[in-house]
């Protein structure tokens, strides 16, 4: 199946998808899923970390640690 073919297609209930379009649709769902999910990952531990070097330095100054 062509991807002209696959992006002109639409779900409703009048037209039942071929089980390669469903496929199709399954796989670039689920990529798509994955790459948000590794995004978000990404993004939390970042934050995680930016947290914990804003807290050391507060305690290094609260401290008077070097």
């Amino acid at each position: 199946m062509s991807e002209k073919e696959m992006n002109a297609y639409r779900l409703n209930s009048l037209e039942e998808p071929t089980d390669e379009m469903l496929a199709l649709l399954m796989r670039e769902v689920a990529e798509e899923a994955k790459q948000k999910s590794e995004k978000a990952h990404k993004r939390f531990f970042q934050e995680i970390w930016d947290d914990i070097r804003k807290q050391r330095v507060l305690w290094s100054e609260e401290y008077n640690i070097q």
